[in-house]
This record gives structure tokens, sequence and C-alpha cells, in this order.
């Protein structure tokens, strides 16, 4: 049940009414929550409603374990268990078909899921949190529907607070629910999908077959399908999770304004790259050491397995590994900055405009080999670009005028897009039912062959 077919909003409409009819009840308004979750795993396979209460349950024993331990070893062995137990759902299910060739039949990775859950028992740990006493939050925030297919990654202890508390839809936070699922529909139903359909799947399948201008047209194309995609993706979990009064963090802030690789992931998947942030390179070794080496090589070595997180492929190891030198070489020329001084000479600050195109084309460089299927594919790609053919044949002409309409709307000011959300939620509720049935139509005239699944849910 994709979050952008007709029948997920069958299903969201369902949840919301019975919801708030039995939240007044609090166990009975997470028992919704909780069967909610239960039917949307089970349309994807039955075979989750065993794994995910199970792992569910050792990690809330485990999180009670650790909190009530003061034994340093006894602690560190129980964390261990929930270190095995999650990165295990990701290994068996993506890396272990990989190694011993053999297919698995679950359409949906655990990989969300389980990151979720080591935040839980990780902080757990560091004593950044308390563990619940409450079996039924922890399973409704474990297992929250909107989260699950690919993300944002929400720390479960914050997760598990909100599902304790008193909540409320006031029309403010509905009109925000519904503005952010209008607009993930439109980047992904209007955006997404028209720029791969037309253009960017073509040339990734067979990049021989095209001019360099029109495989470099393809690069840019996916840079803006796999953002419309994924925030469309974003956009429409925080939405559903406002209508039952539950605040999900931000994903996206303009990744493509970014003015050096270390701002884009500021700004791209930030919830994934606070994770890999926090729970990861903090936990390398070295760090402290005067040997700066250390944090270098541990930034790399952070992307790099960020990158074979997505998927056993030499591509995501290649992607993530880019990534790492360019956070790498960032983090060099602010410290040579910084030991130069006042006094010294320095080279003139290149300027603003020229430093966001230059990390969006770093960027792009990266998504070639994150798109490509194979390393023989992407390097294909770059040989057809680097030819410079031009022929602009095979581009339709709609592709253009989607691929402009996406790219300015991506770099409008954060106060046009409050402004426009702010002017929303303050029309009346006809209003807002009117641009949603509008939205519909567009979308029926626009994408009458479906939905293509949402890029991230594979991972």
């Amino acid at each position: 049940m994709l979050l952008s077919s007709p029948a997920y909003f069958v299903f969201l409409a369902a949840v919301f009414f019975a919801f708030w009819l039995a939240d007044r009840n609090r166990t009975a308004g997470l028992a919704v929550i909780l069967f909610a979750n239960c039917f949307f795993y089970a349309k994807w396979g039955w075979i989750y409603l065993a794994i995910m209460p199970a792992a569910a349950s050792c990690d809330f024993l485990l999180g009670r374990a650790i909190d009530r331990s003061e034994h340093p070893l006894l602690r560190r062995t129980l964390l261990t268990a929930s270190i095995l137990l999650n990165t295990g759902l990701i290994v068996s299910l993506k890396y272990l078909p990989w190694v011993a060739h053999i297919g698995w039949i679950l359409p949906v990775g655990l990989s969300f899921y389980a990151f979720q859950s080591l935040t839980y028992t990780i902080d757990i740990y560091r004593r950044d949190a308390s563990a619940t006493t409450n079996y039924l939050a922890y399973l409704c925030s474990a297992s929250f529907f909107p989260t699950m297919l690919a993300g944002p990654i929400t720390r479960l202890p914050g997760l598990v607070a909100q599902m304790q508390k008193d909540r409320l839809v006031d029309t403010r936070a509905g009109g925000e629910a519904l503005f952010l699922i209008g607009l993930g529909l439109t980047k992904k139903l209007l955006i997404a999908d028209y720029l791969g359909e037309t253009l960017v799947n073509r040339v990734f399948d067979l990049p021989k077959l095209y001019s360099g201008a029109e495989v470099l047209a393809a690069v840019y194309g996916y840079a803006f399908q796999l953002y419309a995609d994924f925030s469309g993706y974003t956009d429409i979990a925080i939405g559903s999770a406002l209508l039952l009064g539950i605040k999900l963090p931000a994903n996206f802030r303009r990744p493509y304004a970014a003015e050096n690789i270390a701002d884009f992931w500021r700004r791209w998947h930030i919830t994934l790259s606070n994770w890999l942030r926090d729970y990861l390179y903090f936990s390398l070794p070295g760090l402290r050491s005067r040997w700066k080496i250390f944090a270098y090589g541990n930034l790399i070595l952070t992307m790099a397995i960020g990158g074979l997180w997505h998927g056993a492929s030499w591509t995501f190891l290649v992607w993530g590994v880019i990534h790492g030198a360019g956070l790498a070489l960032v983090r060099l020329g602010q410290a040579l900055r910084a030991a130069a001084g006042p006094g010294l000479f320095k080279l003139p600050r290149v300027p603003r405009v020229l430093r966001i195109v230059g990390t969006f084309h770093f960027v792009a460089f990266g998504w070639i080999f994150f798109r490509a299927p194979n390393l023989s594919t992407a390097r294909d790609i770059l040989v057809q670009i680097a030819s410079m053919t031009v022929s602009f044949n095979n581009i339709p002409g709609g592709f253009g005028v989607v691929l402009a309409v996406a790219a300015i709307f991506h770099y409008l000011p954060d106060d046009w897009y409050r402004q426009s959300q702010d002017a929303f939620i303050q029309c009346p509720f006809y209003v807002q039912a009117a641009a949603m049935t509008l939205l519909v139509a567009a979308i029926q005239y626009v994408a009458r062959t479906g939905s293509a699944p949402f890029i991230y849910t594979r991972f």
C-alpha cells in the first residue's frame, strides 16, 4: 500500500476517525494505532506480523534491562544484543541474499525500523533517555506506519513520549497536514514520476543510445526526481502523523541550495545524516586523537557505511566514499582556514552562487553512481557526457518544462513556502477541500498510469 495510492488515503481516513473517536481513553487510542500499524504491514506481507512484534518486544525488554542495570559490562552486553538484533535484520534482508545468491520474497526492507529501534537502546545506554514502562506505547512507536517505509528516522524515546501524551488536532494542525499531503502528492506524481518515466529511466537503462547532452539532462532530471520523490514521501508521512497528533522531524531543507557538501548533508535526509553522526561517527575510535587523519578517515568510513546501508552494491559504496571524501575535504579546508589566522594571506572567498552551483554538480556526479544499476553503466554515462555530443531529439518538450518548474520551486525562499502554508491553513475548510479536489483532478489527468513505487522504499 503505497503512500501515494488511493487505498492508503482511504486507510488513513479510517484510522483518523477511529483514533479520535477512541482517544478519549488513551489505551484505546494506542490500540487503534497499533492495529493500523499491523494492518499496514499485513498489506505488504503477513510475515511482518511475526518479525515486527518479536523484534520490538526484544528491544523493549533490553531497554528496560539496560535502564535498570548499573553494571558496565552487563549494560554493554545488553546493548550489543540490541545492536546485533537490529543489524541482523538489515544484513539478513540486504546482504545475505547478495552473498549467498538467494532471493527473499519480502517486498519491504526493515532498515528504517532497525535504525529507529537502535536510537532507543543506545540513548538509554548513554543515559540520554529512560526506558518506558508502557509496552503498548513502545509497540505503537517502533512500528508507526507513516515512518516505516522510508522514514523520517525518528528517535524512539521522543516518539514514545508523544504517544503517551494527551493529543489534540486543531484546525491549524489539520490544515498543515492537508497542505503537506497535497505538496507530497504534487512532488511525487506531477514531478518525480513524470521525470522518471519520460527520460531518466530510459537513459540510465541504456545510456549509449543517447547523446551526451541528453544523458546530462537525465542526470539533472534524476537529481530533481530523487528529491521530489523522497521529500514527497516525507511530506505525506509527516502530514499523516500530524492527523494523529504526532510531530515527526523535518527531513529536507532545500538541499540543492547548499554551499558545500557538509551543508548539503545538513539539508538532505537530515534524520539519516544526524543518525550517522550521533550513533556511528561519534562512536568510532580516534576522534580525540591529535592525529587529525583519524577524523578525516572516520568521515569517509561513516559515509561508506551509509552508502552500503542503501544496499549491497559497489555503486552505493562508491557513492558513499565520494561523499565521505567531499566531507573530509570540507573539514580539511576549514581547519586550514582556521590555522591560517587573520594576519596571513588567504585566498578570496568563492562567490555564494558559484559555491551552490559547484556543490550541486558534485552531488549530481555522486547521483550517477547512486542511480546506475552497476559500475559499468555509471562509466558509460560518464563517457557519454564527456563525448560532448549534442542532440535533444529524445527529450520530450514536457520534460524541460517540468524540470524547470521543479528547480524554480526548489530554490524559492523558505519564507515563500511558509507564507503559502500559512495562507492555506487560514483558508476555510471548503476552500482547502476545493484545492485538494483540483489537485486530485490534475493528478488523474497527468498521472493516468498510476504511481511508481517511492524510490527510498526499497532501502
